[in-house]
């Protein structure tokens, strides 16, 4: 998004008709921001780390709970540790993208940007927190196996696939919709129409 608005951070190149945009921040975030703050270099620096910061704590985090449970040293506290780390993490990517999104929304809006943002972060959130309301679930007892053979684990995963298979039948009709080939079989009549006429 940032090199189609012509953006480049690392040559401290941001267009004038982009640099002095209002950004109005929300709750909490005022705690550690101004509530209204005025684009430039240095906040669309900002925003860029705020999702960044995602992109590396979320493998280290997955590489550590990997360690942890494969030398079988996985308290529920640090399962529960890991799982607001990565909320916060993730709440203030999407935080970014947000704010982003708001401030461009004019030169973005032909890519159709919120449809398919809602939709990817739609698959991504609904498999989060329905893991973490099962996992709930299991520790008061509502879920719970009948079988010894069978670990209320197993259980678990057994609800989320279903639920998965199920919302994916209503993200993949979604998608259609988000990600539209409308767009660029308007290029195509396009470039081939000038072709024709270059003939």
């Amino acid at each position: 998004m940032y090199s189609y608005l012509n953006i480049s951070l690392s040559k401290n190149i941001v267009p004038d008709e982009i640099k002095g945009r209002e950004i109005h921040h929300s709750f909490p975030m005022t705690l550690f921001q101004p509530h209204t703050t005025h684009l430039d270099h240095h906040t669309l620096k900002l925003l860029k780390s705020w999702t960044w910061q995602f992109v590396v704590l979320r493998p280290v985090c997955s590489i550590l709970m990997i360690t942890l449970q494969y030398f079988e040293v996985y308290p529920s506290w640090v399962n529960w540790t890991i799982t607001i780390v990565l909320n916060i993490s993730v709440t203030l990517a999407l935080y970014s993208l947000v704010v982003f999104y708001h401030v461009f929304a004019k030169e973005l809006e032909p890519h159709k940007p919120l449809a398919k943002f809602l939709c990817i972060k739609g698959i991504v959130f609904f498999c989060f927190w329905q893991g973490i309301v099962l996992n709930l679930l299991s520790k008061i007892g509502i879920i719970r196996s009948r079988f010894a053979w069978l670990p209320v684990e197993r259980i678990e995963e057994g609800y989320q696939n279903i639920l998965v298979c199920l919302e994916m039948v209503f993200f993949s009709i979604y998608q259609m919709s988000a990600y539209s080939v409308a767009p660029y079989k308007a290029d195509d009549k396009t470039s081939v129409t000038s072709d024709k006429k270059s003939k």
